[in-house]
């Protein structure tokens, strides 16, 4: 009986090939460093992100306090208004 025939060679060249691929498919997935830098790149975004919205909160923050001074300011009575009448000159 003889080992090596057509059929033997023909299964065991598709068992050798389903075995590289199955191999290749393993060395395709992200390796731990890349995962761990697209992780930071992500934290980083976000944190800037984070710092920016708080910028822009506290900027609008700051108009709106802003505002409320300068009505409380048009309210008051400042300055030459708070003197007494000018004196009648005699005659």
């Amino acid at each position: 009986m003889k080992i090596y025939t057509r059929r033997n060679a023909a299964v065991g060249f598709l068992t050798l090939k389903a075995i590289q691929r199955s191999v290749n498919r393993k060395r395709k997935r992200r390796s731990g460093i890349r995962v761990a830098a697209y992780v930071g790149l992500g934290l980083v975004s976000a944190g800037i992100l984070a710092a920016v919205l708080a910028i822009a909160l506290k900027h609008r923050s700051g108009e709106i306090e802003e505002a409320a001074l300068e009505s409380d300011a048009e309210s008051e009575i400042v300055g030459e208004y708070v003197t007494a009448p000018e004196p009648v000159p005699a005659t």
